[in-house]
């Protein structure tokens, strides 16, 4: 076992900085599992290395469930914060299984596939709004509103209303253990709130999209009240953040790696495989979200009392040497890729069709009408989120737009 004194501190979970990977790397090559203190003075574990975290994520003993939280931990989290109290990704099954069946077939490749002229509009419009040989936050003009959008109109909410889900899911996606109390009690009201009187609006107009499955769930008895409401909210965080970070991310890396940037240009068709490689590199969540140990277990080499919070880390698993060949060498053509950025195991990513596709679409659209993109302040000057300990993503990406060409 880790010596106990060797413990990671707080910091590199909650504000890990422009590069976390050279923190990450120290700590993997001595152990692959260390303690660290989060929540502050919990007992809790850090994975790091790629094959404990793959063997962690489809390890039934990790459990999702907020009920197996040590009992100090429990009333905090189910109080205050609506997302992680009654949605597939924090449950575990048979609980998982029936979260999971009333949207399953929403999120399949082919039903996703049908949204792509759709997307592409979307994308298209954004990039027309753009200034003529000005400049833009990548972010906040293109990355966030456009998976926001997208999600919106699947679900069959109102679009005009995405600013509030913007607000509520910048509050509503932090660590419940971590962040203020009485901010995340405020944002799930109002969410709940919401939601509940577009809930009931819809019963008497129903329709055929993905709220109207999820309504006639609960009115069979699938989901309960407080269960609608979590789905809905994990569907909208899920399917527009992680979106906008690899967007971010991707673009940021893409600028920076100007021979790799002229590759796509030149080879567009490569670009699915450069969508692997920006969320292996810089992925959209640093680490997975909430897991307890559900009883006494050994992983990576170390002993895990029951009762303990296990942190696994996709970012550190994305640049193991003992996976990937020359892992902090950024390469768009670099295949096979199989990173574990939309997870592994019964909650890998149930939105990764429609989360790749949007890439796919949206960085297409980008590298070709925007021949002259180029960022607007020095590389080391973009700055990243600390909001949350599970995104990974920009607080802004000021680019010079330079010649726009039609759609």
């Amino acid at each position: 076992m880790t010596d106990p004194t060797d413990v990671i501190p707080t910091e590199f979970f909650t504000d890990p900085g422009p590069n976390p990977h050279v923190a990450a790397a120290e700590y993997r090559s001595r152990c692959p599992v260390h303690r660290i203190d989060v929540p502050p003075g919990a007992e809790a574990y850090a994975v790091l290395g790629n094959k404990t975290v793959e063997e962690a994520l489809g390890d039934a003993r990790l459990s999702k469930q907020v009920e197996n939280l040590p009992p100090r931990y429990r009333h905090r989290a189910v109080t205050n914060s609506l997302l992680v109290v009654g949605n597939l990704g924090f449950a575990d099954p048979p609980k998982h299984t029936r979260l999971k069946e009333p949207i399953r077939r929403a999120f399949l490749p082919g039903r996703i596939a049908r949204l792509r002229p759709r997307i592409q509009a979307i994308v298209d419009d954004l990039i027309d709004a753009f200034p003529e040989h000005g400049e833009i936050d990548l972010l906040t003009d293109f990355a966030l509103p456009m998976p926001l959008t997208v999600i919106c109109e699947y679900l069959g909410i109102p679009v005009a209303d995405r600013p509030l889900f913007l607000e509520w899911s910048y509050v509503l996606s932090q660590d419940p253990l971590q962040h203020d109390e009485a901010e995340l009690k405020a944002a799930s009201e109002e969410f709940s709130a919401y939601f509940t009187q577009l809930v009931a609006e819809r019963r008497t107009d129903p329709r055929d999209d993905l709220l109207g499955a999820i309504i006639r769930a609960h009115d069979a008895g699938v989901y309960s009240e407080t269960e609608l409401l979590s789905t809905l909210l994990l569907l909208i965080i899920a399917g527009h953040k992680t979106v906008a970070n690899m967007l971010g991310n991707g673009t940021a890396l893409l600028l920076r790696h100007p021979e790799q940037l002229a590759l796509l240009r030149a080879e567009p068709e490569r670009i699915p495989t450069a969508i692997e490689e920006i969320l292996r590199y810089e992925g959209s969540a640093a680490w997975a979200s909430l897991r307890v140990a559900a009883e006494d277990m050994h992983l990576g080499g170390v002993d895990i009392p029951q009762g303990s919070f296990v942190h696994l880390s996709l970012s550190s698993a994305g640049h193991d040497p003992e996976v990937y060949d020359d892992p902090e060498r950024f390469d768009v053509t670099r295949s096979p890729n199989r990173h574990l950025g939309f997870g592994h195991g019964p909650h890998f990513c149930i939105g990764a069709p429609l989360g790749r596709l949007q890439g796919e679409i949206a960085f297409s659209a980008l590298l070709r009408r925007l021949p002259g993109l180029a960022l607007a302040v020095p590389a080391e000057e973009i700055a990243w989120l600390s909001d949350s300990s599970l995104s990974r993503g920009l607080e802004s990406l000021p680019l010079r737009v330079g010649e726009k060409l039609p759609r």
